[in-house]
C-alpha cells in the first residue's frame, strides 16, 4: 500500500515495537473485524509516528480519520508534524486543524462532512454537535488519560464502528490494563527509539538552586534548552509555591542577559500560547518556566534539561510526563527534582 510504502523513506528507522504496533493495526484495519487498540509507551517511544500512518492508511483506503488530543498545543503540534509528512511526501490528502481558537468553523464543518477533509486534528472541538462526517473511518485519541469514557464514546458514534486506537504513555500493568479496557487489544512500544539516551535524575532540595541554574546557563551556552516547570500561576496565601511570572523574572537577574526567559501558563490565551511554543521550538526562548500546561505531549528535541520547583506537589504520573518532555534529541539529558523546605522525608522518596 502507498502508506507502508512510506516506510523506508522515513529519515529514521521504526524501533521494534513500533513496526509491531504498526503491522498489527495493518492487519486488522484489512480484516473483517473492527481494530480497538490501545497503545501504549513510555514519553518519546515514538506514537505519534504509529498515528500519522494510520490515518494516512484510513484515508488511503477512501475513509475520513480524526485524531484528538487534550491541549491546542498538542493538537497543533500534532497536525504541523502530518503537514509536513503530507509535503514531505506529496500525498494528496486534506488535512485541518480544528480547536476552541480555529476561525471559520462553519466551512469547516461543511468540508468534514463532504468527506473534503479527509484528516482531521483537533481538541475537543471534534466532538461537538456541529462536527459531522461522511464516511469517518478510524478514531484516534491521543493521552486518552485526559479525556472521559462520554467523551471517547462521542467520538467514535460520528461514525459507524470506526476504528479505534487510544494512546497513552501513563505506564498501566497489563493486568490492569484489561480490567480498565477490556474491549481493548494492548500493543505495547517498549523500546525509545535509536540515539536516545536515557535521562540522568536528581533530587535535591532548595539549596542546590544556584548550582542547577549555573548548570542551565552551561546547557544553554551549548545550544541547548531548559523547562522549569512552577505549581502555580499565581501566589496563594501560605503557600510556598513559586509564582510563573515572578519565578521567570527571578531567573532572567539570575542567568546572564543573553538568554531568553519565557513563560507559559493556563491562563494565556491558547494563541499567546501557540506563539509562545512556536518560539521555544525555534529556540528564540532558551528557557521556557511554565506550569504543568507543558506536561502532555510537547516535542522539542533540543530541550536537555527539566528542572521542576516543589517536585513534592506533583503526583508520579505528571513528574513522569514532564520527565519525558526531555530527552528526545540525540544529546543526554537531565531532570532535576527541587523539593520545597519543611518537606517529609518520605515524599522525597
Amino acid at each position: 500500500s502507498e502508506t507502508t510504502a512510506l516506510l523506508p523513506q522515513l529519515p529514521f528507522a521504526l524501533t521494534k515495537g513500533q513496526k509491531k504496533c504498526f503491522s498489527e493495526i495493518c492487519k486488522k484495519v484489512k480484516g473483517q473485524k473492527r481494530l480497538n487498540l490501545l497503545v501504549q509507551g513510555d514519553v518519546g517511544s515514538g506514537k505519534t509516528i504509529i498515528a500519522i500512518l494510520s490515518m494516512f492508511l484510513a484515508a488511503e483506503n477512501g475513509y475520513q480519520a480524526v485524531l484528538m488530543a487534550p491541549t491546542e498545543v498538542l493538537a497543533t503540534q500534532h497536525y504541523e508534524e502530518l503537514r509536513h509528512m503530507l509535503e514531505t511526501y506529496n500525498l494528496d490528502y486534506t488535512a485541518q486543524l480544528l480547536t476552541g481558537s480555529t476561525k471559520k468553523k462553519a466551512a469547516i464543518y461543511k468540508k468534514i462532512c463532504s468527506g473534503k477533509i479527509q484528516l482531521l486534528v483537533g481538541t475537543h472541538a471534534v466532538i461537538t454537535e456541529k462536527v459531522e462526517f461522511s464516511n469517518l473511518g478510524l478514531v484516534i485519541t491521543d493521552e486518552q488519560h485526559r479525556f472521559g469514557v462520554k467523551q471517547r464514546e462521542t467520538l467514535e458514534q460520528k461514525g459507524i464502528y470506526p476504528h479505534n486506537i487510544v494512546m497513552s504513555a501513563t505506564p498501566i500493568p497489563r493486568t490492569l490494563g484489561i480490567i480498565l479496557y477490556g474491549d481493548l487489544d494492548i500493543s505495547i512500544i517498549d523500546e525509545l527509539p535509536a540515539q536516545r539516551l536515557p535521562i540522568k535524575n536528581c533530587v535535591v532540595d532548595t539549596n542546590y538552586r544556584n548550582k542547577a541554574y549555573r548548570f542551565i546557563e552551561k546547557q544553554v551556552q551549548e545550544g541547548h534548552q531548559v523547562y522549569v516547570i512552577c505549581p502555580m500561576v499565581e501566589e496563594s496565601e501560605g503557600m510556598d509555591g513559586e509564582n510563573v511570572i515572578d519565578y521567570a523574572e527571578r531567573l532572567r537577574h539570575e542567568l546572564s542577559s543573553s538568554v531568553t526567559v519565557g513563560i507559559l501558563h493556563g491562563k494565556m490565551k491558547p494563541k499567546e500560547k501557540n506563539e509562545i511554543m512556536e518560539a521555544f521550538s525555534e529556540n528564540r526562548i532558551q528557557v521556557l518556566v511554565s506550569t504543568t500546561v507543558v506536561e502532555v505531549g510537547v516535542n522539542v528535541p533540543n530541550a536537555t534539561v527539566m528542572m521542576v520547583e516543589n517536585a513534592e506537589r506533583f503526583g508520579l504520573a505528571q513528574l513522569h510526563q514532564l520527565r519525558g518532555r526531555v530527552g528526545r534529541g540525540q544529546w543526554q539529558s537531565y531532570c532535576i527534582f527541587i523539593h520545597g523546605k519543611n518537606q517529609a522525608e518520605k515524599s522525597k522518596r
